[in-house]
């Protein structure tokens, strides 16, 4: 019964921090934490101690499976390369730095260990990213900051485990770079191939509700025969959700997707806003471990103070130059898109692309010359670089940047794996505590108010207008399939495949594009529940 009402207390609170935060414009995830935090240091209330592989095994493999399903692929793909700098070059970096730095103030603290904790508060948080999806920030950005946070647990995690082993003397870089790979490689692997036959079977299911239930299943037919084999459950369900995210449109209807979508936003409520009201609750225990250790509780937040100071350092130093070459990219791009849109041009013609195709096989390829595939890649490249050219990247948007990469759950429950043994445990379990919980709530409560004040890159209404226009064009173009005995049916799944084969070459704004087909999908319920009156 205590378990019940405590459960019941909880979904209380997730849904009254909704409304608080739809109320007075905070971030409901702060307001999670605050209260946790409140309600821990009450006399009365108990301690609370959750074994941190329900959070690593259990919550983070669902939540990252429906963010990466809700991400758009398309500008997953285009920003693929500083997504994995990000995702690994600068963890290591800042689990390096942070390491060095707590092996200087914590006296007689390894650089091991030091190193091991900076993998710990290094990784930034894709639940804790969502507060920035709640202030506008631009959706080159966004793309950015969720794909780092979806991919650099892998090597946090990975980092921490070497760093352990490194304490015994058994550390090899080598034998580190080939776990990482085998990670990820393994977990990309099984994930796509979840989710692959977890489509198939479920476009076969006619129940829209059975089909969620089974939908509820794939983080976990992901993680769990990953991490059997060594690989990165997480990176595992992470591209599990890619790959729904991208084929499910095409195989599974609209009713089912809109019933996995409207579910999913329930479980990620739940499970977002108990993470945060877990982690502001496990402050009493956490402060419990520590108790009259020297060098005390007050200590241990300064330290935690500096550390995050040093990572927002870091990843200062970083993304400056980093932005800088993705603009110089761009530039590079736009001399390229003149050369490319003429090449096209001319292998529409007939004469020009059997030209093309006699210079392809007098080279001794045994591959023919595609015009079509040719083509579609052509025009994929030149929508890249107008995408490229539409959003440029400057020092304000690297701004946003680095303020919006917060720590969170992954940095708690990942502390609370370190093992007993370990020396100023309780201490460094502090300092992690405190590094995600100061990073939350002075970079997530100040995010909005230092996005007005930094005025980033924003999207331009008029180009907006425009590619809503043509998608509109595109649509109206599109002609009813012959011979059909339901026109319009046919004519929407018709104009469903049309926008999504524009999706594939990037033709339009992914936020656009995902308007639309939510249109269509609307018209098509519709349509279907009109013609089954027991639906």
């Amino acid at each position: 019964m205590e378990l019940l009402v405590v459960g019941v207390l909880a979904l209380l609170a997730i849904g009254g921090s909704g409304m608080v935060s739809a109320r007075f414009g905070i971030a409901a995830p702060l307001v999670l934490v605050v209260v946790g935090i409140v309600v821990s240091l009450v006399p009365v209330t108990p301690e609370v101690r959750v074994d941190p592989e329900w959070i690593l095994a259990g919550v983070l493999p669902p939540l990252l499976y429906a963010a990466s399903a809700s991400l758009p692929a398309m500008n997953f793909r285009r920003e693929f390369a500083p997504i994995g700098s990000l995702s690994v070059v600068l963890v290591v970096l800042t689990s390096v730095a942070v390491g060095f730095y707590l092996h200087w103030v914590v006296p007689g603290l390894a650089l091991s260990w030091g190193i091991a904790l900076g993998a710990i508060i290094s990784p930034t948080d894709a639940v804790a990213t969502s507060i920035a999806r709640r202030v506008g920030v631009s959706s080159r950005v966004m793309a950015m900051l969720e794909g780092e946070s979806l991919l650099n647990d892998a090597t946090a995690l990975v980092l921490l485990r070497t760093a352990i082993a490194a304490v015994s003397s058994s550390f090899s870089f080598w034998t580190t770079v080939g776990r990482f790979a085998w990670a990820v490689a393994a977990a990309t692997v099984i994930g796509v191939v979840v989710s692959r036959v977890n489509l198939r079977v479920r476009a076969r299911t006619s129940d829209a509700t059975v089909n969620t239930v089974l939908s509820f299943t794939v983080p976990f037919l992901a993680s769990v025969p990953a991490q059997a084999v060594g690989a990165s459950g997480l990176v595992a369900a992470v591209a599990a959700g890619i790959v729904t995210g991208r084929r499910g449109p095409r195989l599974l209807s609209p009713l089912h997707r809109l019933s996995d979508t409207q579910n999913w936003r329930t479980v990620e409520l739940v499970l977002e806003g108990a993470v945060f009201l877990l982690m502001g609750l496990e402050l009493s225990a956490v402060l419990g471990e520590v108790g009259d250790e020297r060098p005390g509780v007050a200590a241990a937040v300064l330290v935690a103070g500096g550390a995050l100071v040093l990572v927002l350092a870091v990843r200062a130093l970083y993304v400056a130059p980093l932005v800088t070459r993705l603009r110089r990219r761009a530039e590079r791009r736009r001399r390229l898109q003149s050369r490319l849109a003429g090449a096209a041009r001319a292998v529409e013609d007939p004469r020009t692309a059997e030209l093309w195709a006699e210079r392809f096989a007098a080279r001794g390829s045994r591959r023919r010359f595609d015009v079509q595939r040719w083509s579609a890649r052509a025009r994929r490249m030149l929508a890249d670089i107008e995408y490229f050219l539409r959003t440029p990247l400057g020092w304000r948007d690297g701004g946003v940047l680095v303020w919006a990469g917060m720590r969170g759950a992954v940095t708690v429950a990942a502390a609370q794996t370190l093992p007993d043994d370990t020396p100023h445990r309780s201490l460094l379990v502090l300092v992690a505590f405190a590094v995600a919980t100061l990073s939350l709530l002075l970079q997530g409560g100040t995010l909005a108010a230092f996005v007005r004040w930094i005025r980033p890159t924003t999207a331009d209404p008029e180009v907006g207008r425009t590619q809503r226009a043509q998608i509109q064009a595109l649509l109206d173009a599109v002609p009813v399939p012959e011979p059909s005995d339901r026109p319009a049916l046919a004519r929407l799944v018709a104009q469903r495949s049309a926008l999504l084969d524009a999706r594939d070459e990037g033709a339009f704004d992914a936020d656009a594009l995902a308007a639309a087909l939510a249109a269509v999908d609307a018209q098509q319920i519709v349509l279907e529940l009109q013609d089954d009156p027991a639906g």
